[in-house]
Parts: structure tokens; sequence; C-alpha cells
């Protein structure tokens, strides 16, 4: 039996082998789209294969990076009546290009000191893990748009950009969280 399984495994690589080489001839005209994309954190060779054999390489058809999401299925719903909110689930996308975001979020999210992680604990904290990481591929796909559609490098805004964003706003809630905690604090500037 156990040989059957081995032959098996050694059949199925060899096929996937194989499919790699003949999807890497087919994709040699867009070699420089995937290696521009490949410079977003979490985005491999082969997220990098599927981003541009699902979006293509041409963005003028989306108008924008929502639309963009939208059609990926990584935009939430926006679904109320009589001021009653119903289902926020995300909409039903591409199920490849979305299973593959996702994928690409996880990996995005243990590089340290990157806007992703940064985005990802700030939203895990208030929303939980599942919903922040969701966030974070729809960042992605946000990235690889503006990637392809102005034909540069990612340039990453790095772990403290929500901090550096509004320094008033990140002091205000760090004086309340210490007074929830108790304790008077006087501010003075540096």
């Amino acid at each position: 039996m156990l040989t059957l399984h081995l032959t098996q495994i050694d059949a199925l690589n060899a096929a996937v082998r194989g499919l790699e080489a003949r999807l890497g001839d087919r994709l040699e005209p867009f070699r420089a789209v995937a290696q521009r994309l490949m410079t977003i954190r979490g985005i491999g060779p082969r997220a990098a294969s599927v981003l541009v054999a699902e979006l293509g390489v041409d963005m003028s058809r989306f108008p924008t990076a929502g639309h963009l999401r939208s059609w990926a299925g990584l935009s939430p719903r926006q679904d109320e009546s009589a001021g009653k909110r119903r289902s926020t689930r995300t909409l039903s996308g591409n199920p490849w290009l979305k299973t593959t975001l996702v994928q690409a979020a996880w990996s995005a999210v243990r590089k340290d000191n990157t806007y992703f992680r940064a985005q990802f604990l700030r939203l895990k904290a208030r929303r939980g893990p599942k919903k922040a990481i969701v966030a974070v591929a729809a960042s992605i796909l946000t990235a690889a748009y503006h990637v392809l559609r102005r034909g540069v490098d990612y340039s990453d805004l790095g772990g403290d950009h929500f901090n550096r964003r509004d320094k008033a706003k990140l002091a205000r809630r760090l004086i309340a969280r210490l007074h929830d905690l108790g304790l008077a604090v006087e501010v003075r500037a540096a």
C-alpha cells in the first residue's frame, strides 16, 4: 500500500512540474510584469502568475482600485435597510484570485515592520483576524492595481505609517488608555 501511495505522489509531482513548465512558457511575455508584482510583500512567483492570469496587465477596464476590489469580491457589502445592518459578508467574486490574495496576505503580515502587518494588527484588535486578513488582501489588490496601472515597483509605507499619519490622534488614544487604567498624565511637547 505504501509503495502504491508513493508512486501516486511521484506521478502527481511530475504532472505538477510539467504544468508549471508549460505555464512558465506561456507567462514569458509577462515576465517583467510578474517581477514588478513580486515587489509587493507577500506576492511570490505563483501568486504573481495568478494575478497576471486572472487580471491581465491592462487596468484601463477598471476606473478605480475600488472597482477592481469589488470585481474580485474583496469589498464588504453595504446591506442596510430601515437603519438595520444586515449581512456584511464580502461579495462573491473571482474565487481563484480571492483565495490567492488571502494566502498572500497571510504571508505579508508575517514580515515585520511593513504596512500590511501594521494594518493587520490594527484591524485584528477591533474586528478579528479573519476580517483583518481580508482587508489586507484588499490592500494587496489595491497595490497590485497601482503597480499594473502605473508600471512602477511597489514601495512599502512602513510599519509606522499609521503612527506618522496622525500623531495627535495617537496621543489622545494613548492618554485615554492611561486614564482608563487609572493614571493621570500631563502632556508637554518634547
